[in-house]
């Protein structure tokens, strides 16, 4: 009798036959957690106090887009577990790698390349007409020197004692007329 008084006293006290039985409990909570994908699930850490302020948005829509595929890989678990097993055997067809590979998210790396693409397409269009602007400004002043240099060249025209040829400026006057008209 006092070996079971004893042995009451320890049970009561929640001795190991109750932490035994607790920890049982508790791995087949855990168990029962991993088959439901709770456990060991990715926290959602924020580290939006230590981004750089200029790429801080290109890391937040990142963090946006992993929530988004967690959640569609959530749904897609259940709805997978939900749909009967004879239906997946011959209906479901599964996309191939090559195709998987068009239809992924693009990272923010990838995203920047590509704006950087842009910008530096943009520049490079922009040089290039700027530099059409400049060619055919040098060339209307080429223009615009040539015609100057005969009008110059003709009305400069002296005779022998100096005075001013006056047929060749009536000439020139006469043709600027007939332009105009």
């Amino acid at each position: 009798t006092l070996f079971r008084s004893a042995a009451r006293g320890q049970r009561e006290r929640g001795s190991r036959f109750c932490s035994a039985a607790k920890a049982k409990i508790q791995q087949e909570y855990k168990k029962l957690l991993r088959k439901e994908g709770r456990i060991n699930a990715p926290q959602e850490v924020q580290y939006t106090d230590t981004y750089p302020e200029h790429l801080k948005h290109l890391y937040l829509a990142e963090e946006e887009e992993l929530k988004k595929q967690q959640k569609k890989r959530k749904e897609n678990l259940k709805k997978d577990s939900q749909q009967l097993p004879e239906q997946t055997d011959s209906t479901v067809v599964k996309p191939s790698p090559a195709n998987q590979t068009k239809f992924r998210k693009k990272t923010s790396n990838q995203k920047a390349k590509e704006e950087y693409e842009e910008v530096q397409s943009k520049r490079a269009k922009k040089r290039e007409e700027a530099l059409k602007r400049k060619q055919e400004m040098e060339e209307a002043q080429r223009l615009y020197k040539q015609r100057k240099m005969e009008s110059y060249k003709i009305l400069c025209k002296r005779t022998k004692k100096g005075q001013p040829k006056l047929n060749l400026q009536m000439e020139y006057l006469l043709q600027k007329i007939q332009q105009k008209t």
